[in-house]
């Protein structure tokens, strides 16, 4: 007789939405969550090299930056390795990144990936002490609607110059 492997997956800042088939946890008590706790607060309650995958959807921008990098430390902390965390903020360049005034300056860029890589803070960011994760990092986007029926050579060339293109910016991170 096999055992059944439960994998451990957290929708962390789930609110009222909590993905099917993971453990929702939020800092209020909504139908559906599971875990209440602030996660801009460290540590979580979880243990180290626990976690097998991390969804976090529309809410990475309501952290200051300090905060973000306390939550990807933590992700770091907490995943297996291996593990991966799907992160989906607004894109910087649609209003929906600065529409919620409860949202954090700066918005989440493209960029603010290369520096969860120890190797590229190493040679490009070798004063940021901060980060202690090691992420391989890819990303993409969901784009506007009426774009979505063009080309893939025209949609490139939207993202480029024309606001409101990309609507969110969709990255997923693993542990290396």
């Amino acid at each position: 007789m096999s055992e059944e492997i439960k994998l451990i997956r957290l929708d962390l800042g789930c609110g009222k939405n909590k993905k099917e088939g993971y453990t929702g946890v939020d800092s209020i008590a909504f139908d559906g969550v599971d875990v209440v706790h602030d996660l801009a607060s460290t540590p979580w309650p979880f243990d180290d090299d626990s976690v097998d995958e991390i969804h976090a959807s529309h809410f990475v921008e309501h952290l200051t930056g300090t905060q973000r990098i306390a939550f990807v430390n933590e992700c770091y902390r907490i995943l297996k390795k291996g593990g991966k965390c799907a992160i989906i903020t607004p894109h910087w360049a649609s209003t929906r990144a600065y529409g919620d005034l409860t949202h954090q300056w700066p918005p989440v860029c493209e960029m603010w990936y290369y520096y969860l890589s120890k190797e590229w803070r190493a040679v490009n960011a070798p004063h940021n002490v901060d980060y202690q994760c090691d992420f391989d990092a890819t990303w993409g986007y969901s784009m506007h609607p009426e774009l979505t029926v063009r080309n893939q050579q025209y949609q490139g060339y939207a993202l480029q110059w024309f606001k409101e293109a990309a609507q969110d910016l969709h990255a997923t991170i693993i542990k290396k």
